[in-house]
C-alpha cells in the first residue's frame, strides 16, 4: 500500500488547505468552541474539508481519522490496516494568537505507526515530510540539518508555548546536561525542530492526542530519531482505543 501513495500528492493537498487557512488568516475570523472547550475556527473546517475530499478522491479505500470528523468506533478501526491520520490545523491557539506557529497535518498510519508524514506551516513557508524508507526532508532539504555532539555540555530543548506544564519543566530542570537552552514553540513544530537537529529534545508531560503528533513522528522517525512514552521508553503507537497520547519524549 504504501508503495502506491505519491507524497507529493499529499504536499500538493497541504499546499492547497494551507492557502485556504491563510486567506482566513489574514482577516477577522470567527471563533467558536467545542464541547472540550477548544477552540474552533472556521479554517479549521476549510482545511479539513479540503483535505479529505481530496484524500477521498485519490485513495477512496483508505479510511480517514481526523479531529474535525465524527470518530469510527474502536470495534471497527482496530481493524484498519492503513488509515490517514489529520489534523487540519495543529495549533489553533497559536493561529488565533497570529504568530505563525500552526501546521497542516496529514499522516499516513500503517497498523500502529506512522509511515508517512506531511507538516505544513503555511504563514512561515515550512514544509516538513517523509516516507518510510525514503528519509525526511524541510522544503527538499534532506534531515537532519545538524546535529548536536556535545549533549552533555549543552542541550537545546524546546516545549510547548501555550501547554507548558509543571511536570514537563522539572523534567527540563533535571536534564543531564551542564547548560539547556528553552524555547518556546506552536503546533506539532515542536516535534519537527528535534528532527531537523534544531532541538536536542522535547518533553511532553501533558495531554495531546494522536492527530497531534503522527505527522510530526513520521517525519522525526524518518530523520533517524524517536518519539518515545515517558513511562519505559518504548515507542508511540497509534490507533489505540483512547485516542489521548500518553506523556511522550522525542529524542
Amino acid at each position: 500500500m504504501l508503495e502506491t501513495i505519491d507524497i507529493e500528492e499529499i504536499k500538493k493537498i497541504a499546499l492547497k488547505a494551507g492557502e485556504a487557512v491563510m486567506q482566513i488568516y489574514r482577516k477577522d475570523f470567527s471563533i467558536d468552541y467545542k464541547d472540550d472547550k477548544s477552540p474552533l475556527t472556521e479554517a479549521d473546517l476549510k482545511s479539513n474539508e479540503i483535505i479529505c475530499s481530496n484524500l477521498q478522491s485519490l485513495y477512496p479505500n483508505i479510511p480517514i481519522m481526523s479531529e474535525e470528523n465524527k470518530q469510527t468506533d474502536y470495534e471497527i478501526r482496530r481493524n484498519w490496516e492503513y488509515y490517514w491520520c489529520i489534523d487540519p490545523i495543529d495549533g489553533t491557539k497559536e493561529f488565533i494568537k497570529k504568530n505563525d506557529e500552526f501546521t497542516v497535518n496529514i499522516a499516513l498510519v500503517h497498523k500502529d505507526a506512522p509511515v508517512l508524514g506531511v507538516v505544513y506551516a503555511p504563514a512561515i513557508a515550512e514544509m516538513y515530510s517523509a516516507k518510510q524508507g525514503e528519509g525526511a526532508f524541510l522544503n527538499n532539504q534532506k534531515l537532519p540539518l545538524s546535529a548536536n555532539e556535545k549533549k552533555q555540555e549543552y542541550m537545546k530543548v524546546v516545549a510547548s508555548k501555550s501547554h507548558l506544564s509543571q511536570e514537563t519543566q522539572e523534567f527540563i530542570d533535571a536534564l543531564d546536561t551542564k547548560h539547556v537552552e528553552q524555547v518556546s514553540k506552536g503546533s506539532s513544530l515542536k516535534l519537527c525542530m528535534v528532527a531537523s537537529g534544531e532541538a536536542d529534545i522535547y518533553p511532553r508531560l501533558g495531554p495531546t492526542m494522536e492527530w497531534d503528533t503522527a505527522a510530526a513522528d513520521a517525519v522525526v522517525r524518518e530523520a533517524g530519531k524517536m518519539t518515545y512514552l515517558f513511562e519505559d521508553e518504548t515507542p508511540m503507537v497509534y490507533n489505540k482505543e483512547n485516542l489521548l497520547n500518553p506523556w511522550f519524549i522525542v529524542k
